[in-house]
């Protein structure tokens, strides 16, 4: 593996100190092999699966070439899901905090598009958004490009798959010529290539395979003989393995719908993510799923795009995914930072093929009867170890998590372990609390104030 150090590149000293404050040493293989290039100014095309460590990639490169003085948007960084660019933009927050001045705005559909125009009217250096809102305010006039010098594509090929193409032609349309580009994508398939060809300088490609250890997942491949038999396998393996934190992979949104119907009338803790949910739906399923208030995440490969927990114990194949690339991507999400993971897929006859595909080092089919059929028990279904609460207060009423847990914690009723994880926004909170004091902590939260201010509060139902 190709590896240096940060300080080894030609990065600005806020840059590099702002890394060693964070404990960035070593460059991952994208970084180490990408960043040369990018700090070039050179056009790059990277194949790269999520959690490589792409995102800093680009991110330090359009962070050394910014100039902070220039007040205009210098640089415009697509995303396929409100999510993903979410997690892009604290990001290069993260990475620019040693910078002052740099303004990094979101503008992504599912959002209210008034508060977006009034910070735009604000200015900012970098743009970071989703192609259709992007589009939308472009159309509208209340976004300019003219000064964009850097433009990213990350998951190109995801935005391709979610029907984007009409809508990236018109962003890179508005975009100057004379720019760098620089796209990131998992696959490398015509479409990618046809981008490649008629948007980018001579671009140099970079790809970065895969790191799944397979001493840190392991793998179990079940036969399955019809739908029925399907659903019936993945409860069984779900009550085997008791999973604080599953995520389920099916190929269709329709699918993704009747699994989690199936497990919630079995009595799982369960929710889902597909292409027809409403944005605020999406991220109440995201809050629930990371917050442990829901055991299992039933989601298709499009719709999971952007999702970033290291704590996911069990993926589960539903369905077979439809290339390797996509199946490694998959597992990836389990077996993270060092910890075990397992992953389990369900195939039929017309799916052996893809199985076959994979690059195994043994055979790992396994014969269906180790599931037994008395783990079929509804009692031995987990409950969420957590319940989540959400309050009408966030970081513009000057909240903080630290207040939270200081107005649970402060008659000591309430231990500060039985909390979880606490996530502010802008107008809202999120509180993760053990399921046994998360009534008392409700009255706790509506009867007394946050800062001086009274709060309402209600427990997130699955």
């Amino acid at each position: 593996m190709n590896q240096t150090t940060f300080q080894a590149l030609p990065l600005k000293p806020e840059l590099i100190q702002n890394l060693e404050s964070l404990g960035y040493i070593q460059t991952t293989q994208i970084q180490a092999e990408s960043l040369p290039l990018i700090l070039k100014n050179q056009d790059v095309i990277a194949k790269a699966q999520t959690g490589s460590g792409k995102t800093a990639a680009f991110a330090l490169g359009i962070l050394n070439k910014l100039n902070v003085k220039q007040f205009r948007i210098q640089t415009l960084v697509l995303c396929p899901t409100r999510e993903l660019a979410d997690q892009v933009a604290n990001e290069i927050r993260k990475l620019a905090r040693a910078i002052h001045n740099i303004k990094v705005l979101t503008l992504c559909g599912g959002a209210p598009f008034g508060p977006q125009v009034g910070s735009l009217a604000h200015g900012a250096h970098i743009i970071v958004g989703t192609p259709g809102r992007i589009v939308d305010h472009l159309e509208r006039a209340t976004l300019t490009l003219d000064n964009v010098d850097t433009l990213v594509l990350d998951e190109a090929d995801r935005m391709l798959e979610m029907g984007f193409q009409d809508a990236l032609d018109a962003v890179i349309a508005a975009i100057p010529v004379e720019r760098q580009t620089l796209l990131f994508s998992a696959t490398y398939d015509n479409k990618i290539k046809s981008i490649a060809n008629a948007f980018m300088k001579q671009p140099q490609m970079i790809e970065v395979k895969a790191d799944i250890k397979a001493d840190n997942i392991s793998q179990y491949f079940y036969p399955v003989d019809g739908g029925g038999q399907r659903a019936n396998h993945l409860k069984r393996i779900l009550l085997i393995h008791q999973p604080q934190s599953a995520i389920v992979f099916c190929n269709t949104k329709r699918e993704v719908q009747a699994v989690q119907d199936s497990l919630a009338d079995f009595g799982f803790s369960v929710v889902s993510l597909h292409g027809d949910l409403e944005q605020k739906d999406r991220d109440q399923a995201l809050i629930l799923f990371s917050h442990k208030s829901a055991n299992v995440l039933v989601a298709t490969d499009v719709a999971a795009r952007g999702i970033d927990i290291d704590s996911v114990e069990l993926v589960v194949n539903y369905d077979m995914a439809h290339d390797p690339a996509i199946h490694t991507h998959r597992i990836g999400r389990t077996g993270r930072a060092g910890n075990k993971g397992i992953a389990c897929s369900l195939f039929d006859e017309k799916e052996a093929f893809k199985v076959a595909m994979l690059d195994l080092a043994s055979d790992p089919v396994v014969n269906p009867d180790n599931l037994p059929e008395q783990a079929l028990d509804r009692q031995l279904v987990q409950s969420a170890l957590y319940q989540t609460i959400q309050i009408d207060s966030g970081k513009k009423q000057k909240v903080r998590a630290g207040d939270i847990l200081g107005a649970l914690t402060a008659d000591k009723d309430i231990d500060g372990k039985q909390i979880g994880k606490i996530n502010v926004y802008d107008n809202w909170a999120f509180i993760a609390l053990d399921s046994q004091i998360a009534k008392k902590a409700l009255n706790k939260l509506n009867r007394n104030k946050i800062k001086g201010r009274s709060v309402r509060a209600r427990i997130l139902a699955l």
